[in-house]
């Protein structure tokens, strides 16, 4: 029977481009799915951009869009690194698409039927600065468990440690530094220390092979009570109040369901978007026991994962996860930690920008993989070694030995024969297929990859000790180079088959080059014995050590200016001539109805026409003093669609770095003499 299969990696929240972190991830899943079907189960592999949050609403204001279009920015940039890096999703979708508006509603009514939906009111953070109740990702302070400080008012980074935000030690909000006061709001609580959920979960987590050993163990400590009855498993706060970006709770208005509520949700959401477009059976589909859901995830999201998200699922009359892959995190240099800040990332587009070889760095990570909760570390070093050695010393240089060979001497066709020795090295080959099937099934992707270059070891053994080079120039040896050089062919195509799920790209070149269909597992059965290849044509270079220098040099450190804002990285005169600065003068200036920062100004540009631009500046000007000033703005960005109205440029003003301690706007005004149209050089 086909197997069938439901699979996703962790939704990225939709505020940043990918990490390397993400590319990690995504290439594991992927190359677990493509081995997967190359042993012919049906798999549908999908993910979405985690959407909501105050997070999102905060940095969509910050930079004057609407949470849509600071979203849909982000997510337009992500084809080019799963593109990029040959990584297959069926789809990719969004949390605020509307399936997943009905399903977190639909999910949420049938918790709440099943009496697993309580109302508490609650002491929560409140920002007096802002004028807002704090997300917990907002509140920082010292973890409550170990002491650690500069912790989220979630969870500890440190030890592990789930807890609510007032439990936090000298807690902060991280939007305005202030001390935040405590407010009452009613909310709402998903009951996890139910005795049904409880029970479940005991059950859930402790089916074989659902969960890595460590997993449970740690999943182990959640559940654990202290001799005064404090611990197990809490309630979970999942409403938040208005303000917020997200699906708003059924019946209770003002309030909306917390981001993590409806994230994993969009799991089912995107497949669910999906079918439609296939015209599948969504409902079928889960109906049928026979279906797996597998997911991939990061270390730090196990507890919403492993608990919350199975009891939702069950509890809700849906099924559940049949296994949660648990991963570490990727560090640099022998275990420092990627950050962006300290400039010890690795950008993903940037390697690519330098050329460098996506699916080297497919093998590379596959290498380190296995199926435990381990970090694993990007060495420069190890890196070259391994793709240089390994994947083109070892594997690729096989074809480029034997190839040329056959094309000049044999017009490309394989010989039917191949030889006693040569017959024995293919069986050899051959007999290690379920070894390296059942590896890539078991996550154990850096076994399956030495695996698979001892049996390249063999085949290059094989090389040196008939010299097809030597065999070329002795008389009478035509048959024998044949046989050899066949024998080299067929060879490569077996390990091609076993290294396609983490070189799909170099598969197809390599499929094309042996004029075969797709290669599958199945496939290192059969013999390639009298059919006709085509050309050799060099399949992959050698890694230069200098570009991937070039990827690890941080970016040059911003020049700081005495007493004022670091100057923002250098450019060339080729990126300010993008830039159109004109002078222009301000017809009208008015108040804009509803906002508290924006005036909406009426310039003259020079051009025939006059242009309408909101402008952030009501704490500093009156409309009226401005009207007939002269001024300067960017006049080619592209116009802004506002909750206002359309905005057709930006006018320029200078402020301090520290607006709080230096308050002050300052709207730049040209020298008299300039005319409106005139352009700043």
């Amino acid at each position: 029977m086909t197997r069938k299969l439901f699979v996703t990696t962790a939704l990225p929240y939709a505020n940043a481009p990918f990490h390397i972190g993400h590319m990690m991830e995504y290439i594991q899943a992927d190359i677990w799915v493509r081995a997967q079907r190359m042993k012919g189960a049906q798999v549908h592999f999908v993910c979405a951009d985690d959407a909501h949050g105050a997070p999102i609403m905060i940095a969509a204001e910050k930079a004057g869009k609407t949470p849509q279009e600071f979203v849909g920015e982000v997510a337009a940039g992500r084809k080019r690194y799963l593109d990029g890096f040959n990584i297959g999703f069926d789809n990719w979708h969004s949390t605020d698409g509307e399936e997943n508006h009905a399903l977190a509603k639909e999910i949420y009514l049938a918790l709440r039927k099943n009496e697993l939906i309580s109302v508490k009111t609650i002491e929560q953070f409140y920002d007096p600065q802002k004028g807002m109740f704090l997300p917990d990702r907002f509140i920082k302070g010292e973890c409550p468990k170990c002491g650690t400080k500069d912790q989220y008012g979630d969870s500890c980074e440190s030890c592990g440690a789930v807890y609510a935000p007032t439990e936090l030690k000298n807690p902060f909000s991280a939007l305005s530094g202030a001390v935040p006061v405590l407010k009452t709001s009613d909310h709402y609580f998903f009951k996890l220390s139910d005795p049904r959920c409880v029970e479940f979960l005991e059950e859930w987590t402790h089916a074989p092979g659902r969960l890595q050993p460590e997993v449970l163990n740690k999943i182990k400590e959640w559940f654990t009570k202290d001799d005064d009855g404090n611990g197990g498993l809490g309630d979970w706060d999942i409403s938040r109040d208005a303000p917020y970006f997200g699906i708003e709770i059924p019946d209770a208005p003002g309030k909306y369901f917390y981001v993590w509520l409806d994230a994993p949700i969009g799991y089912l959401a995107s497949l669910k978007n999906y079918f439609g477009k296939i015209g599948q059976d969504f409902d079928a589909f889960f109906a049928d026991p026979s279906v797996e859901q597998v997911h991939f995830i990061g270390k730090d999201i196990t507890y919403f994962h492993t608990l919350f998200w199975p009891a939702m699922l069950h509890f809700s009359g849906r099924k559940t996860p049949d296994k949660v892959n648990v991963h570490g995190f990727i560090t640099v240099n022998g275990g420092e930690k990627m950050s962006k800040s300290r400039g010890t990332g690795i950008s993903p587009l940037k390697y690519l920008d330098l050329g460098l070889h996506p699916e080297w760095l497919r093998y590379y990570i596959a290498a380190k993989l296995n199926s435990h909760v381990e970090d694993i570390d990007f060495n420069p070093d190890d890196f070259v070694a391994r793709v240089n050695s390994d994947l083109v010393g070892k594997y690729i240089n096989i074809a480029s030995r034997a190839a040329g060979f056959l094309s000049k001497r044999f017009g490309g066709h394989l010989s039917a024969d191949l030889g006693v020795e040569g017959r024995s090295l293919l069986d050899t080959l051959r007999a290690h297929q379920a070894t390296v099937e059942e590896l890539y099934e078991e996550r154990e992707f850096g076994k399956a990859l030495r695996e698979i270059m001892g049996l390249a070891d063999k085949v290059n053994e094989y090389v040196d000790q008939h010299k097809p080079w030597d065999l070329a120039k002795k008389e009478g040896a035509e048959a024998q180079l044949h046989d050899v050089c066949s024998t080299c062919i067929e060879a490569f195509r077996l390990l091609t088959i076993y290294l396609k799920p983490v070189l799909p790209a170099l598969a197809a070149q390599v499929e094309a080059f042996l004029n075969v269909p797709p290669l599958n597992f199945a496939d290192a059965a059969r013999a390639l014995g009298g059919h006709t290849i085509g050309n050799y044509q060099h399949l992959m270079q050698r890694v230069d050590a200098k570009l991937l220098e070039e990827l690890l040099t941080p970016p040059a450190a911003p020049k700081v200016v005495p007493g004022g804002e670091d100057l923002a990285p250098e450019i060339k005169i080729d990126d300010f001539t993008k830039v159109d600065l004109r002078i222009a003068k301000i017809v009208k200036a008015e108040h804009v109805e509803g906002s508290d920062k924006l005036l909406r100004l009426t310039l003259d540009v020079g051009e025939g026409r006059l242009r309408n631009v909101f402008s952030g500046i009501k704490s500093a000007y009156q409309p009226e003093a401005l009207e007939g000033k002269l001024t300067v703005m960017v006049a080619n960005l592209a116009p802004r669609k506002m909750k206002f109205g359309i905005s057709e440029g930006m006018v320029l003003a200078a402020s301090h770095a520290d607006e709080k301690a230096n308050p002050g706007i300052f709207v730049l005004e040209p020298f008299p003499g300039a005319q409106p149209g005139m352009r700043v050089r």
